[in-house]
C-alpha cells in the first residue's frame, strides 16, 4: 500500500506562485509513475502533469505547460509541483498519484490506484 499526503495549497493572487508537495509512505515509489491532477467543482479530474520513475518522462497538461514544473526526489519518496504565473482558472483541488504497475506515467485518471485526499488550491483575480 501507499499513502499520499499533498501540502502546499492555498490563496494566492493571479500570477503569484505555490509549489506543492506529495509525501509517499508505505511502500518507497522509486518504480512507480506518479501524477498530478486537479478537479475544480462541477467538473471532472484532470491531468496536469505526471513524472516517471526516472524523472526522464515529465508530461504536462496543455493548459500549464511552461508555467508548471514537476519533479520528484525518489530517496524522499517525494514528488513536487512548482506552479508558476497561476490563473484563476487553475483553482482547484490538487491530488497526487501513484502508479506501482508503471514507470511512465499515463494521463488517466484509472491509471492511477494510489491517491491523494489533495490540497486546494486558489487563485484570485
Amino acid at each position: 500500500q501507499v499513502h499520499l499526503v499533498e501540502s502546499g495549497g492555498g490563496l494566492v493572487q493571479a500570477g503569484g506562485s505555490l509549489r506543492l508537495s506529495c509525501a509517499a509512505s508505505g511502500r518507497t515509489i522509486s518504480r512507480a509513475a506518479m501524477g498530478w491532477f486537479r478537479q475544480a467543482p462541477g467538473k471532472e479530474r484532470e491531468f496536469v502533469s505526471g513524472i516517471s520513475w526516472s524523472g526522464g518522462s515529465t508530461p504536462y497538461a496543455d493548459s500549464v505547460k511552461g508555467r508548471f514544473t514537476i519533479s520528484r526526489d525518489n530517496a524522499k519518496n517525494t514528488v513536487y509541483l512548482q506552479m508558476n504565473s497561476l490563473k484563476p482558472e487553475d483553482t482547484a483541488v490538487y491530488y497526487c498519484a501513484v502508479n506501482t504497475r508503471r514507470v511512465v506515467p499515463g494521463i488517466r485518471p484509472y491509471e492511477y490506484e494510489y491517491w491523494g485526499q489533495g490540497t486546494q488550491v486558489t487563485v484570485s483575480s
